[in-house]
């Protein structure tokens, strides 16, 4: 990522993609690059996808630091886009995760509307950043899009407050969501279990379920059985991931198998992960990367087994979409989302969230495959991922902006 000084205002005549006059679209986000998390993720690929069409994208979010900053250009996903960063601060429990101050939100909106001047505005979160900006924007006629990524039932699962506490806590921020949703034009979040979901915690209806979406062809499937047999799993290293589940699991594997784990990540359990696995033994089957680059997460995937994922709060999961699209056997846990990409016994297998014995047993399965039943899946992880391509997501984006009919 780099960054340089530019113009906000500048943008080309024409959306070379459409032929259609090209928006100038204000992206809201309460975590952005360098933040590695799926929302994240999902807004980078989103501004990114939209510069590549010819929009003249602006992103509000977070600075890393509590100092105000004039409007950049950085460079996200390969492309040049306008970067508003607010002054934020660390929320000291968690290991990278920053905030603006909410009684700060509508201020700090009302400077990047003043700026900017957008066509329309897409929140990634009712909670500071998207909150401010859809009413402030809601007070000028400027039109509001909605992503969800986030389940409150992920926040009580994980909370080390007692229920009375949590409740209420809960109750009021809900109410706070349905108010800033309802002043959009259109409400998303990724799959339709996460629709239902948000249209029965609020008074809402009509949630459009859109994928997060990935460029397909940034991976590298190979075809056939590995000479090796390698676990792999990409993601945070966070408590809801229950990465301990798969490290108990491979103590279950027949050692004949031969099979290593790689944990691509960081995250605030590593530390722990580590010592668990060298209690366990595992000092030489379990290697940590931490963060990668891109094309070393690639290469990993390419030459892995099966991608496997234990975690109970995925509201998508674009790791589990990498690893289709690489063409790998998936073995994830029955939880949220995940039961949307892996279909039990097509690409993979599900096993109970939280069973090590299960988990063993649903990755034997795949390793012990033979040639044909191992391609199979292969296979049908390719098929699988292929609606969830990032043109597609950007195609319904591009007309919900434009108030225009919703593609196919």
């Amino acid at each position: 990522m780099s960054s340089s000084t530019s113009d906000p205002t500048s943008a080309p005549d024409v959306a070379p993609d459409s032929g259609q006059r090209p928006l100038r679209i204000l992206i809201g986000c309460d975590t952005f690059a360098p933040d590695i998390n799926g929302a994240a993720r999902f807004a980078e690929r989103l501004a990114a996808g939209l510069v590549q069409r010819g929009h003249d994208v602006h992103v509000s979010a977070p600075n890393q630091a509590y100092r105000r900053t004039t409007p950049r250009t950085e460079v996200i996903e390969g492309e040049p886009m306008t970067l508003h960063r607010l002054p934020s601060v660390r929320w000291l429990p968690h290991d990278w995760l920053r905030f603006v101050w909410p009684w700060r939100a509508k201020h700090y909106a009302r400077k990047v509307l003043d700026r900017v001047q957008p066509d329309v505005v897409h929140i990634q979160s009712h909670i500071v950043i998207g909150r401010g900006l859809a009413r402030i924007a809601h007070q000028r006629g400027i039109p509001v899009i909605a992503t969800n990524h986030v389940m409150a039932e992920n926040i009580l699962d994980h909370s080390v407050f007692p229920d009375f506490i949590n409740l209420p806590i809960i109750k009021l921020a809900w109410a706070d969501a349905a108010r800033t949703l309802k002043l959009t034009r259109a409400v998303t979040t990724p799959t339709r279990r996460a629709a239902d979901f948000l249209e029965k915690t609020i008074d809402l209806t009509g949630v459009i379920p859109v994928s997060c979406g990935i460029d397909r062809t940034q991976y590298f499937p190979v075809i056939g059985p590995r000479e090796r047999n390698r676990l792999i799993f990409v993601g945070r290293l966070t408590a809801e991931k229950e990465i301990e589940v798969i490290l108990h699991a491979m103590t279950k594997l027949d050692p004949a198998l031969e099979t290593t784990f790689d944990i691509v990540g960081g995250g605030d359990q590593r530390k722990k992960l580590e010592h668990l696995a060298h209690d366990l033994g595992l000092d030489e089957q379990v290697v940590f990367h931490g963060r990668t680059t891109d094309e070393e997460l690639r290469a990993l995937l390419s030459r892995a087994s099966v991608f496997t994922i234990a975690s109970i709060a995925e509201l998508q999961s674009i790791a589990t979409m990498e690893a289709m699209a690489s063409a790998l056997p998936i073995v994830a846990a029955n939880a949220v989302a995940l039961p949307h990409l892996v279909h039990d016994g097509e690409n993979g297998y599900l096993f109970e969230p939280g069973n090590a014995d299960a988990l063993a047993a649903r990755l034997t399965d795949v390793l012990t495959a033979d040639r044909a039943e191992f391609e199979r899946m292969q296979q049908a992880s390719l098929d699988g991922v292929v609606i969830h391509d990032i043109n597609r997501t950007l195609d319904t984006f591009e007309a919900l902006y434009r108030d225009e009919p919703l593609p196919e």
